[in-house]
């Protein structure tokens, strides 16, 4: 039975805030669950404020403060801005992105007011425009900060809000235009509670700037750059948005790199916050490349496909392979990542070369090879970006980092760019990425990796697999005895505490079959995500190899899944 006194609190909660609540849209939602008395949905949506972290904010869509909505992107614009007023940079320019989601242009433009009203300069892009946009024109205009209004490839009903710093903090000179990271997560969430009123928080009518379209146009001039100069331009790919804002973008710079003009998914080419053709606009999920391999199939000529994600921070690689059903094969990240690095390295290029410690371990081989540092992080761009001497970053995740002095994140354009340029160079030799591949398991074994990631309606389910395996851990997994199991939430190769586990594999029958799996509760989603890798020596044939190493990935799936319970 409900308490009645709790039951007035929470309709007193729910009266005040809408109150204050700016929004039409959201002041009727909750109009409408108070004139009900909707007491379930109401603890819903009033459960508690929607929790600042080093991915800034990201939530579903509606009313009250465990929602994303104008309220709440008011109370943390003014966090932000009292952050920077604190740091000295309280007259300091801001950039303010967007992309093409419900609400998102709303958000930009009372983040402009709040940080306008708190004495800052706010500038805002001029539309829904991609992610790595937003993160060039910090370094690009001098700003103090910036701000990303975004979920990402979450799902519809989403929207999210990223924060970075022009300036290096915590350590001067650190990680200056990339995302925040602790302490300045907390520090900017203790400015969001200590809000008591909504009109507490100035916001200005007027007095910020929208940008015009010279800030892509230079992001675009810069992106190019990352093609060596004279390199081949010749390969041909099929395009996909997914409904996101990449195709303007994207379009430009393969026309100024000299490229064939990337053919367009036409259903999935525009914005649109619905992603009316997708189950999930992410384009690791089962279907989201249907569209795409339909339309590479109807177009001769086509030597590979490029997925963005909707905010287009994100790149996906398909290839021609007869052997699948659709007729072309999505490439892993951690396929994508090798590639990008081999081209980089026949190129010359030199500087640490990084990933996350969720990430496969062939760039580690590859580095290792080659003579060039590589580093190990924790996961996430915000810790990637942050490596010192960057050349090249990469996470399993489809986020790859090319140039990080022209954009300190991971950037699904230039990645897109740098592809191609392989792809073409490889065309005039007579051979595709998929022959890179080979080469690469033939020189240095195949390593096959692949993720295990369980979405839960009941979040108290994720903490409890984690519980379960930290008291049980598994001592074999697909027949390969754990060498070592390592708890990541305390100091472990010098990287900072996170919840996490990490199984090194060794080779239990002699034949030099090694694995490793990290388990890791999402930051974004309420998904348990489990890492797999397999590796099996170099020398054996390519293709019974790969056959062998899928065979046990799946053995391995089986394995984690069991002991994690999910």
């Amino acid at each position: 039975m409900v308490d009645k006194d709790d039951a007035q609190d929470l309709i007193d909660r729910a009266r005040r805030w809408l109150a204050e609540d700016p929004d039409p849209d959201t002041r009727a939602e909750l109009a409408a669950l108070l004139d009900a008395e909707d007491l379930d949905a109401l603890r819903d949506r009033f459960a508690g404020l929607l929790r600042f972290g080093t991915a800034g904010l990201r939530g579903e869509l509606g009313a009250g403060p465990s929602r994303m909505n104008r309220a709440v992107v008011i109370r943390a614009a003014a966090g932000l801005a009292g952050f920077l007023r604190e740091h000295g940079k309280g007259d300091g320019l801001v950039v303010v992105g967007y992309d093409g989601r419900h609400k998102s242009a709303d958000f930009a433009r009372d983040t402009a007011a709040v940080l306008t009203g708190a004495g800052l300069r706010a500038a805002v892009l001029p539309g829904p425009l991609p992610t790595p946009v937003l993160a060039f024109a910090i370094g690009h205009l001098g700003a103090v900060a910036g701000v990303e209004v975004t979920a990402s490839h979450n799902p519809p009903r989403d929207n999210g809000y990223k924060v970075y710093l022009g300036f290096g903090y915590p350590e001067p000179g650190e990680g200056a235009g990339a995302q925040i990271v602790a302490p300045a997560d907390a520090e900017i969430a203790a400015g969001i509670e200590a809000i008591d009123a909504l009109a507490e928080v100035p916001r200005a009518e007027e007095g910020w700037t929208v940008l015009g379209d010279e800030v892509r146009e230079a992001y675009v001039a810069r992106a190019v750059s990352v093609l060596a100069p004279g390199s081949p331009r010749t390969a041909r790919i099929v395009h996909t948005a997914l409904h996101g804002v990449g195709t303007g973008t994207v379009t430009a710079a393969f026309a100024r790199a000299g490229f064939p003009a990337p053919v367009p998914v036409a259903e999935q080419a525009a914005p649109d916050p619905d992603f009316p053709t997708v189950a999930f606009p992410n384009p690791e999920e089962p279907g989201a490349m249907d569209l795409a391999f339909a339309t590479a199939r109807a177009h001769e000529g086509v030597d590979l496909i490029v997925a963005n994600d909707p905010d287009a921070d994100r790149c996906a690689v398909a290839v021609p392979d007869a052997s699948a059903a659709a007729g072309w094969r999505m490439l892993t990240g951690d396929e994508v990542g090798a590639l990008l690095a081999t081209h980089l390295l026949r190129r010359g290029e030199r500087g640490v070369f990084a990933e996350s410690i969720v990430s496969g371990t062939l760039l580690g081989t590859l580095a290792r090879a080659a003579g060039v540092p590589h580093a190990e992080t924790l996961t996430g761009f915000k810790w990637i970006s942050r490596v010192p001497g960057l050349r090249y970053g990469y996470e399993e995740a489809l986020g790859y980092c090319v140039d990080p002095e022209g954009v300190r994140d991971k950037d699904g354009i230039t990645a897109a760019l740098l592809v191609t340029e392989y792809a073409s160079v490889l065309k005039e030799e007579g051979r595709t990425l998929s022959d890179a591949l080979d080469d690469l398991a033939r020189e240095h074994g195949v390593h096959a990796t692949a993720q295990l990631s369980a979405r839960v309606a009941d979040l108290s389910l994720i903490p409890a697999a984690m519980e379960r395996l930290r008291t049980n851990p598994p001592v074999r997994l697909a027949g390969l005895p754990v060498t070592s199991a390592d708890d990541l939430s305390l100091p472990k190769d010098g990287l900072p505490p996170t919840d996490g586990l990490r199984y090194t594999l060794g080779d239990g029958s002699g034949e030099g079959v090694r694995g490793r799996v990290v388990v890791r509760p999402s930051g974004t989603e309420p998904k348990l995500k489990c890492y797999l890798e397999i590796v099996l020596p170099a020398g054996l044939p390519v293709p019974e190899a790969r056959g062998r190493a899928a065979d046990l990935l799946a053995e391995l799936k089986r394995d984690v899944g069991a002991a994690a319970g999910v």
